[in-house]
């Protein structure tokens, strides 16, 4: 499974400008009359906090819209998280479900939509069977841990696109007015071609997950999932791909290589590093120097800088050039809320009958994130062919363990714990 040529950066992110316009100028408060009052059957698949919290974006949407929207069926991993999301939700027990396959339960249910918000080392295989089910998705960021469960997303991008089918990735930065604005400003020459830049993510530690007296791996690992690369991803890939995102999107195209490092300082489980440096090689002379870091009582800083031949671009919207007044950027109308946008934007689509299909963009993301993650775990120089094309690479089939198989056949084994990557070793 290989990605297809990419395509020149001028004609690519004039395409994106314009695909962003369709979606984000339209005026998306506004339903035409046939379509006022349709009603959805939504299900949610990962009842954690940012599951419950896509769900109110969801209905919030809806209600901005002008939709009906029931939230018809939920399931966790554990039944107890299950049944507090459904009580939460008025959804009777018999929808309600639990355990590593009741995704497959929900997906047997008549919903329109699912919810993902299930831990990143599940999402390739629960958006390819919510597809083969013929179910619309949101799925959250990031959408795989390894090279392997990224590429399957890519390919599932074509299998939406075939199903007529939308699906919407939880890079709400993409849904948002300021850096909708931005991004065709840029894609349109206002700051000329980017040679650099900055992207950031650095803030204060996570939560974590003490191992229970007799919890077996597979509970461990979904409870303190944020602390795993094997779950996550490590935090350059769970949290920084909003910005890698951001970058990919302003400059048209992933990074050709990723050359960088990083380390632990402060973590007390799990395998991840807490803090990364990289510089992200684009081609074309453009370089993007990318760090996030989790530690506590550290300088904090979230953002996206771009520098071009002729100005200077924040992913926040703010453009300083000559050149910006003349052009006609739209106004993108959008929700104070992009998390709400996000999920206004995935319904509008399916009324529309416009699908929305954002697997591909949100993949290359993530695999930057893996493919920065890669280089810093090893201290090699790691090019985008060798995750994308080069089967002989070393990386490309890279595959994490224990894999969502292992969960649902109750053969996960948790890696060691409080041991992490050294640079330079085998």
């Amino acid at each position: 499974m290989t990605n297809p040529p990419i395509m020149p950066r001028r004609n690519f992110i004039k395409n994106v400008a314009l695909a962003g316009a369709a979606v984000s100028a339209l005026p998306l408060f506004n339903v035409r009359a046939q379509d006022a009052g349709r009603k959805f059957k939504v299900a949610l698949v990962g009842c954690g906090g940012r599951g419950n919290g896509a769900v109110d974006n969801h209905l919030e949407a809806a209600k901005v819209a002008g939709f009906d929207v029931e939230m018809y069926a939920v399931a966790d991993f554990f039944p107890d998280r299950a049944s507090g999301t459904a009580k939460r939700l008025n959804i009777p027990a018999e929808r309600t479900f639990s355990g590593p396959l009741a995704y497959h339960d929900v997906l047997a249910q008549p919903v329109d939509i699912v919810i993902f918000a299930t831990p990143p080392v599940f999402r390739p295989t629960h958006l390819e069977a919510a597809l083969n089910a013929g179910k619309h998705c949101f799925i959250e960021k990031p959408v795989a841990v390894d090279p392997v469960g990224a590429r399957k997303v890519m390919a599932l991008d074509d299998v939406a696109r075939q199903k007529g089918l939308s699906v919407v990735s939880g890079n709400q930065r993409r849904h948002q007015g300021s850096y909708l604005r931005g991004q065709y400003a840029v894609a349109n020459g206002a700051i000329g071609k980017i040679v650099g830049g900055t992207i950031s993510w650095c803030g204060g530690a996570l939560w974590y997950k003490e191992r229970d007296n007799g919890e077996n791996d597979a509970s461990y690992l979904v409870r303190n999932w944020v602390s795993f690369s094997e779950m996550s991803g490590d935090h350059i890939v769970e949290q920084h791909v909003h910005n890698i995102d951001v970058a990919n999107w302003y400059i048209g195209h992933p990074p050709v290589s990723a050359e960088g490092f990083g380390g632990r300082a402060r973590r007390k489980t799990g395998n991840q590093f807490d803090f990364f440096s990289l510089d992200l090689n684009y081609g074309d002379d453009c370089h993007i120097h990318s760090m996030c870091r989790q530690i506590n009582g550290t300088y904090g800083g979230v953002n996206e800088f771009f520098i071009g031949t002729e100005g200077t671009a924040w992913g926040g919207g703010k453009v300083q050039s000559a050149k910006l007044a003349q052009l006609n950027v739209p106004e993108f109308k959008t929700h104070d809320n992009p998390y709400v946008q996000e999920h206004i934007d995935l319904l509008q689509s399916i009324v529309k009958g416009q699908p929305l299909i954002t697997a591909r963009s949100i993949a290359e993301s993530t695999l930057t994130g893996i493919m920065g993650r890669i280089s810093a775990y090893t201290g090699q120089l790691v090019r985008w062919s060798d995750l994308t094309t080069k089967t002989d690479s070393p990386w490309y089939n890279l595959t994490l363990s224990p894999s969502p198989a292992d969960f649902e056949n109750d053969k996960a084994v948790a890696p060691k714990d409080n041991v992490w990557p050294v640079p330079g070793e085998a």
